[in-house]
């Protein structure tokens, strides 16, 4: 991979765009954001910017291995970078809010899982639900 974002979409073929970079900054500074959230934060910028174009550079920024996308509910995909992509998710089912942890945290039900159905589990998709120290006291 090259060593920039910008290096990256050039090497592939692709122009370097002031939405590419206004997303990727949206991505960034949200840290768990989904297209709409991502689109709001661009639009404070650019207001021309769409969400069909949020969408597009989304989807072409996951395809470069630039950002990844998790499902936190029912609702749409969060995207975060792809460099931060090492982490469980812990969402609250009380308050909402999305903590990230090591996947270490999950060594012992991957290998339970691993010993007994012999099945490789994606940790970097994993998100648990529950309550957060502030909701359940």
């Amino acid at each position: 991979m090259a060593g920039t974002w910008q290096e990256e979409l050039r090497a592939k073929g692709y122009r370097v765009t002031p939405q590419r970079q206004l997303v990727l900054e949206a991505v960034t500074s949200l840290e768990h954001g989904t297209p709409e959230e991502i689109c709001t934060a661009v639009q404070r910028t650019a207001q021309g910017v769409n969400i069909s174009t949020v969408y597009r550079t989304l989807e072409l920024l996951e395809e470069l291995s630039l950002v990844k996308h998790a499902h936190l509910g029912h609702g749409p995909p969060t995207y975060h970078l792809a460099v931060e992509a090492e982490h469980v998710h812990l969402v609250c089912r009380g308050c909402g809010a999305v903590s990230d942890v090591t996947p270490t945290v999950a060594d012992g039900l991957v290998e339970a899982l691993r010993g007994e159905y012999g099945f490789e589990t994606d940790v970097h998709h994993l998100t648990v639900y529950g309550v957060c120290e502030n909701c359940h006291g």
